[in-house]
């Protein structure tokens, strides 16, 4: 099993990619970064034991900033802090996401400027690495002062609250506490703020969009790829000089895919002297439509990058000057927006990708028999398959709605402006289902219309598209269950094994 080191500075999104998929991953964290995390402790305990009136340390929360509260009730204070902000709402969380937020929340917490013990650390891990998992609603998070209602429901089970996961068994938190031998956790002065302060929930779902939304560039290149040769089309526009034209390395990233794909296509050639004089823009375009979806997914893995190393919680400690500085660290608007970009950058993946099954299925447009089946009439073959990624488009636009422009004041105007971070994230990440189930339609359908010509040698990329589809689902003969074939593609496609089949036969494409 893989162990993953933290330390606060150097986690990146290659060290969540297993817990994404689901993985079970063991943490471990540095030496170096104890240190950090003790330092910044002696500073809380300085001001615990000298009673002095500091925010956060010994004072209530929000609005309620100036109550000081006494040394004999900072215990009782963090308790009360996590149990009643357990207002999440609605279905759990995946339980991928919330292994993320643990992991999240540990790392920021080992940069050393958050106040808790060493051994709140430790038990983090000891935690995590004993299958502990919490369950999370996944609604009541406005992402200021954080997700506190998804952090403080993921403490809880810690303290014995509520249920969890372990492993793969659902149960109460005590039980499951009492099985991998772990007594409940009672927080010291400081600690609640820690742990429920922060962007965790939000950065979680956003990881887990962006892992999918980095698959499905290379996916939607391929059955880009399988399209043009059912449709004929031309490898002109992917002319890298083109792209120097451009100015854009989503664009130039796009057409060295496609060219790569479709390199040593016989079927291209047979369209080099027919009367058609240029392609639809769903083909044509291609390079600005999916480059424009690259740039936009390098900006917000750049953003991404960041911040799952930020320190998001507040008040923040500073060591080294024995500061206690009230600020705005657990703010999310910068994921919001981030996420909101994405979610319209998928929304254009699926658009494109809709209408280039609508001139696969269309002979007025293709050239192919009528929704690509061989008896059409008696058969409907892909007619309404298209419908349905019609459908998805159509809704993946609703979804669009920006989140981060919305706001509302909170804690009696304290927290007078909030970020909406988990919605936007919670948005994309629908979107982006939606958007595979678009691209497994299209990948079907250009398999079906490929059957139509046949005679010509497909490029390596189309050719194991469509011969890893082929493995699972075989050509429509005559009318089906359609579901289960729009399934099976869609398992493949989400699963990485299109990507792969591809990659192996021409090499690693660009994201």
């Amino acid at each position: 099993m893989k162990t993953l080191t933290l330390d606060g500075n150097s986690l990146t999104l290659a060290d969540l990619a297993p817990l994404v998929r689901g993985e079970e991953v063991m943490i471990a964290v540095t030496p170096g970064s104890i240190v950090a995390v003790q330092a910044a402790r002696d500073v809380v305990d300085r001001y615990v034991e000298a009673g002095d009136v500091v925010y956060g340390l010994t004072t209530g929360f929000g609005k309620l900033k100036s109550v000081a509260v006494a040394r004999e009730d900072l215990e009782q204070l963090q308790e009360n802090l996590i149990i009643s902000h357990c207002c999440g709402v609605g279905d759990p969380l995946p339980r991928e996401e919330v292994r993320i937020m643990q992991v999240l929340r540990l790392n920021g917490l080992l940069r050393g400027h958050s106040g808790v013990r060493v051994s709140t650390i430790e038990y983090l891990v000891a935690a995590f690495n004993s299958g502990f998992t919490p369950l999370i609603p996944r609604k009541g998070s406005v992402g200021a002062s954080g997700d506190l209602a998804p952090l403080a429901h993921l403490c809880s089970g810690y303290m014995g609250y509520g249920e969890v996961w372990l492993g793969s068994e659902r149960m109460s938190a005590k039980d499951a506490l009492s099985k991998v031998g772990l007594e409940v956790l009672v927080l010291a002065a400081k600690e609640g703020l820690a742990l429920i302060n922060g962007t965790e929930c939000m950065k979680a779902t956003g990881v887990c969009c962006l892992a999918r939304a980095t698959n499905l560039s290379k996916a939607a290149d391929s059955v880009c790829s399988l399209s043009l040769e059912a449709l004929q089309g031309s490898l002109r526009p992917f002319d890298d000089r083109l792209a120097d034209l451009k100015g854009n390395e989503g664009h130039r990233y796009t057409s060295q895919n496609m060219r790569t794909l479709l390199e040593g296509s016989k079927v291209l050639e047979s369209h080099a002297d027919c009367d058609r004089v240029q392609d639809p823009y769903s083909l044509r375009c291609v390079p600005q439509i999916h480059g424009a979806f690259k740039t936009a997914l390098e900006h917000v893995t750049g953003i991404f990058e960041q911040e799952v190393n930020a320190v998001t919680d507040n008040p923040i400690i500073f060591p080294d000057t024995g500061e206690v500085v009230s600020a705005g660290q657990f703010h999310g608007q910068q994921l919001s927006m981030a996420m909101d970009y994405l979610a319209l950058a998928l929304c254009t993946l699926a658009n494109v990708s809709e209408r280039r099954v609508e001139q696969l299925v269309n002979p007025d447009l293709s050239g192919l028999p009528a929704f690509l089946s061989p008896d059409p009439g008696i058969n409907s073959g892909f007619m309404i398959a298209q419908v349905a990624a019609a459908a998805l488009a159509s809704e993946n636009k609703v979804l669009a709605h920006p989140a981060s422009v919305d706001t509302v004041p909170t804690s009696a105007n304290q927290e007078d402006h909030v970020s909406m971070g988990v919605t936007a994230a919670r948005k994309a990440l629908e979107i982006c289902s939606n958007t595979e189930s678009v691209l497994a339609i299209e990948w079907l359908a250009a398999a079906q219309g490929r059957e139509f010509n046949l005679e010509f040698e497909a490029g390596k990329g189309p050719k194991a598209a469509r011969d890893r589809l082929r493995e699972d689902v075989p050509a429509l003969e005559q009318d089906r269950y359609m579901h289960s074939d729009m399934e099976r593609a869609l398992e493949l496609l989400r699963g990485g094994e299109l990507v792969a089949a591809v990659e192996g036969a021409v090499g690693a494409l660009r994201p």
